[in-house]
Parts: structure tokens; C-alpha cells; sequence
């Protein structure tokens, strides 16, 4: 096994076990398709991430949408580590209309409750 291999797999585990941690045990993402929308599982050799802080308590769900199955619930200003951003359901509430999702090594929230710019602070490079 090359060191490459071996960095690759310590970085996929280590972001496994970060959402893990902070979520209380949200099982690992499959590709799914269903209801228009579309998500495949993160790379393993995703880089470290981006730390992302909800403003109030967010659901984590399975799929980009308002209807995708739910996973978790994150907790208002804790850090979290997330690793890109994509289009899905749009949601309004608190008066911000937005259709960008935070994906996380298991699902993805809606960026409305985010601190951050519309895409929670990820730069806009980082989509999924």
C-alpha cells in the first residue's frame, strides 16, 4: 500500500468520523436518486473540509431537498465540517430565499442557516 493510499483512507475516515461525532451516528451516503434530485457519496480523498457554523438548530437529510430523508439534527453554533455546496430544493425562511445545500460526509442542510455568505463561507469553487 502506497502513502498516498494511506493518506487518502485516514482523510475519508477522518471525515466520516467528524460528522459522525458531531451528529450523534448518521450512516455513511450512497449515491441515490429520486424526486429530480441527485447525490452521490463524497470522495474519500476529499480535502480536510471547511468549518461551517449553523445559526440555529439545521437538519441534516439524505438528499438536497426539504423532503429527503433525515438523518441528523446539527446544533446551533457548533463547528461542523463541511465539503462542498450544490443546488437542491429552494427554501425561504427568516426572510432568505437560497437553493444551495452544505454536503457533509453523510447528507447535506440547507445553507439558509449557515453563518456565512449564501453558501455558508465555501468558496464558490468547492462545489459538489
Amino acid at each position: 500500500m502506497t502513502k498516498h493510499a494511506v493518506r487518502t483512507g485516514l482523510v475519508g475516515l477522518s471525515a466520516a468520523v467528524g460528522l459522525l461525532a458531531a451528529t450523534g451516528g448518521v450512516g455513511h451516503a450512497q449515491p441515490l436518486t429520486t424526486a429530480g434530485h441527485s447525490a452521490t457519496a463524497l470522495p474519500a480523498a476529499v480535502a480536510a473540509g471547511y468549518a461551517v457554523v449553523p445559526y440555529e438548530n439545521v437538519n441534516v437529510r439524505k438528499l438536497p431537498s426539504k423532503n429527503g430523508a433525515y438523518l441528523a439534527t446539527l446544533t446551533a453554533g457548533r463547528t461542523y465540517t463541511a465539503y462542498c455546496w450544490t443546488h437542491g430544493d429552494t427554501v425561504t425562511d427568516h426572510g432568505i430565499t437560497n437553493d444551495i445545500w452544505i454536503g457533509f460526509a453523510d447528507g447535506y442542510s440547507s445553507a439558509v442557516y449557515f453563518k456565512g455568505d449564501e453558501y455558508a463561507n465555501l468558496p464558490v469553487s468547492a462545489r459538489c
